[in-house]
């Protein structure tokens, strides 16, 4: 059971990796399309801007791999830029199309006039749980997680979402659709609630393949 954290240059992936391997999991950082499309579950962490992202995935050849890794009904896990670029498209720095794996787009926050909230948001903020995906097993509803980003999904199929967030407005901070799950936040940041939601990923990708999770 091994679990590929994919590399595109666009990640903290030690951090992802350390703390998926703290919850039993085996993982490999690769951006070996045939490793990745070999791996029993698959995770696309991302940090910086939509566009420089997009440009990566493509330059090393992976945005195929990780369609068609998502359509083998595999677990598969997207973390903040890496759930923003499943979307059909950004307007950060102007128009990029995204992975189109889910209908939406990406917009920045509007800026507060009396500065009260700043952009991005850096820090701790509560998710309202609108959809009880398996990941979010044990994690209660308002739990505070760990977030940085200046633009944020808009969702257009309500049914992918699975929890929103209040930034001066409503918006999608994870998704899930059949064997893919994202998040806004970062779930290696996020303490006891974002090991809690990597254990339940992990726990997935064990019963899939039918085995145990590493203790």
């Amino acid at each position: 059971m091994t679990i590929a954290i994919i590399d595109y240059d666009m990640g903290n992936l030690r951090s992802v990796q350390k703390a998926l391997e703290r919850v039993g999991a085996s993982t490999i950082i690769t951006r070996d399309p045939a490793v990745i499309a070999g791996a029993s579950a698959a995770v696309l962490p991302g940090v910086g801007a939509f566009g420089m992202c997009m440009q990566n995935l493509n330059g090393y050849g992976l945005a195929d791999p990780v369609r068609a890794f998502v359509a083998s009904g595999r677990p598969f896990l997207g973390i903040c830029v890496g759930m923003q670029i499943l979307f059909d498209e950004s307007d950060e720095f102007g128009r990029v199309e995204g992975l189109g794996i889910l209908p939406g787009r990406v917009t920045r926050f509007p800026a507060d006039p009396e500065g009260h909230r700043k952009v991005p948001q850096m820090g701790w903020n509560t998710i309202a749980i609108r959809r009880r995906a398996p990941h979010l097993a044990g994690v209660p509803d308002d739990a505070y997680v760990y977030f940085v980003h200046s633009y944020y999904a808009e969702a257009a199929n309500e049914g992918d979402v699975a929890t929103t967030t209040e930034y001066g407005r409503q918006f999608t901070s994870a998704v899930w659709r059949d064997n893919l799950f994202a998040t806004q936040f970062h779930p290696e940041k996020s303490q006891a609630v974002g090991l809690r939601v990597l254990a339940n990923f992990a726990g997935l990708v064990a019963a899939t393949n039918g085995t145990a999770v590493a203790s």
